[in-house]
């Protein structure tokens, strides 16, 4: 064999093994995409505690560490799933993923809202009260921009913040060291779930509007006094883009993933207050309606149908769960404010 033909041989071989490797590439990244789309399970928030305790001699019976420990543990989780943190990620394949990202963005707000509460008023016995130094770290650092993938990292500003609700907790535990204060008063409780009424509303809306709606324009609700910086029509046409329907669904499933645990470790840890109030099965309801938003998709696509077509509608199916949801919060904030 000449020279001639030995170069073009090589050139062969050459594209065969680059395209084998491209192809094994290419199903390595699909695999990988299609198992970290996996969102965890929920989880048993007393089990968690008890774990988390336990492997450090904790008292389990403290108010508060429940909802702490809880909120450790979804930020964890958010770390430390298949795949890990995938919002900020810069190559394949959790740049090619959205899903995913979506359900993260879901997940941070909520716990973003908790921890600013636990800093703001449920740490703190009146307004002019210092506030707890670990707490203010840890609110800071899960407020770090979501996308951030290098000074700061996201994920290491979050374990950052995670570690210092773990030197909160480790305080709170403390019978002899009352620095660590967690106030399972009912006005706490209420301002907490007026932040978590504006969330589901919002989600409610935006899944709501995924078939396009004509609203009336409530900006004012009605008060002819009251003004807006730019007037708007009095007929609203609200639409989101196709493109973003499974991005708001996502979203959701994560926010409502999230406040399911939350909401468990309220039922323990403001057990008093709920039962004097006569609350307690207003928030097991509320909790019931969010644990349909986790049921399994069984399609490999969110559907988008018309409300009454024949094709089904996932958002729309989450907008009614997450309604009611809604609803159920508004009366139980009722009843906390009620005497």
């Amino acid at each position: 064999m000449n020279s001639s033909q030995t170069v073009p041989a090589r050139r062969r071989i050459f594209v065969q093994v680059a395209g084998l490797a491209l192809a094994a590439s290419a199903a390595v990244i699909v695999l990988l995409m299609l198992y970290w789309s996996n969102e965890p399970e929920l989880f048993d928030v007393r089990e968690v505690t008890a774990q988390r305790l336990a492997a450090e001699d904790g008292v389990q019976d403290q108010i508060g560490v429940v909802t702490v420990a809880t909120l450790m543990a979804t930020v964890e989780t958010l770390l430390d799933k298949p795949g890990g943190y995938l919002t900020n990620d810069v190559s394949p394949p959790g740049l090619l993923m959205d899903n995913m990202p979506n359900w993260e963005w879901g997940v941070l707000r909520q716990a973003r809202d908790l921890a600013r509460a636990l800093r703001n008023d449920i740490s703190r016995s009146q307004t002019q009260s210092a506030e707890d130094a670990d707490l203010a770290t840890a609110e800071t650092s899960l407020h770090v921009d979501s996308e951030a993938w290098v000074m700061p990292r996201a994920e290491s500003e979050y374990r950052h913040g995670a570690v210092a609700l773990g030197r909160y907790l480790k305080r709170l535990r403390d019978t002899e060291n009352p620095s660590a204060q967690f106030y399972a008063r009912a006005d706490n409780l209420h301002d907490w779930l007026e932040i978590v009424e504006r969330r589901l509303g919002d989600l409610s809306q935006r899944l709501s509007a995924c078939v396009g709606q004509v609203r009336v324009n409530t900006d004012l609700g009605g008060d002819t006094a009251a003004r807006q910086t730019t007037e708007g029509p009095s007929m609203l046409m609200v639409k989101t883009p196709w493109y973003q329907v499974d991005d708001v669904l996502y979203e959701a499933r994560g926010s409502t993933w999230a406040l399911i645990h939350y909401l468990r470790a309220v039922e323990v840890d403001f057990a008093g207050v709920l039962e004097k109030k006569n609350a307690l099965v207003s928030l097991r309801q509320i909790i019931r309606e969010l644990e349909g938003t986790q049921e399994f998709i069984w399609s490999p696509i969110v559907l988008n149908g018309t409300g009454f077509g024949l094709v089904a509608n996932h958002s729309l199916v989450m907008a009614s769960y997450i309604s009611r949801a809604h609803a159920a919060v508004t009366d139980l904030r009722t009843l906390l404010s009620q005497g």
